[in-house]
């Protein structure tokens, strides 16, 4: 593969539980129900559907985003999950060219990919206020072909994500969809989504990968 782009949080590094919190102060803030199941089944890339499916008021939504801003900055630190560097680095040396599309905005994800030490694995970078849609929109991964000038060359790419959303996007643009299983997709999901493969990790997929003859699927 020429490419490989990943999706980040809950994909390379472990932030969904920061989020989970976030997202529930600002629930509790506005007196609404909110667990894993509420949201699982409201989830969407875009905050501001996302809160409106909650049931925060639309005129209400930059309040929403002020509070969430304030209780991720104190969350505790997002780290990249165990064997990503490695991975990434194999991958690198394989010859793939590395990258992210993220819904996460460019001011947050920006000083996580330096902490994490993964800044330089992967030079190309979609981030969630570069565009005005949102994953599933398959805008920010055809983005991301035209940054490598593979426009016209997606059966030569892989996208690996978490979420359904993720998977989607994929296949709409006709790129190979590896899903990773988090809280926000189980391998059933995924596959219904279009996971041509499913992993537990990006670890495992990545030596799947290297090493065809080793299973990944679930």
């Amino acid at each position: 593969m020429r490419a490989i782009f990943f999706d980040w949080d809950g994909t390379l590094v472990d932030s969904l539980g920061a989020f989970h919190a976030a997202n529930a102060a600002v629930m509790e803030a506005f007196g609404l129900p909110f667990d894993e199941v509420v949201y699982r089944r409201n989830y969407a890339p875009d905050w501001r559907l996302m809160y409106r499916r909650l049931g925060i008021p639309s005129d209400r939504l930059d309040e929403a985003n002020e509070l969430w801003n304030a209780s991720y900055a104190s969350a505790t630190e997002v780290i990249a999950f165990d064997g990503v560097t490695g991975a990434l680095e194999s991958l690198c040396a394989a010859g793939a060219r590395l990258g992210i599309i993220t819904a996460g905005h460019r001011e947050v994800v920006v000083p996580q990919l330096e902490r994490t030490g993964l800044a330089g694995l992967l030079p190309t970078r979609v981030f969630g206020d570069d565009l005005d849609v949102h994953k599933p929109d398959p805008a920010p991964l055809r983005l991301a072909l035209a940054m490598l000038g593979l426009d016209d060359r997606p059966d030569e790419v892989v996208y690996v994500g978490d979420a359904p959303t993720d998977m989607l996007m994929a296949r709409a643009v006709g790129v190979h969809a590896i899903g990773i299983a988090s809280v926000l997709g189980d391998p059933d999901e995924l596959r219904a989504a279009g996971a041509e493969e499913v992993a537990d990790s990006v670890a495992i997929w990545a030596a799947s990968h290297l090493d065809p003859v080793r299973p990944v699927s679930r």
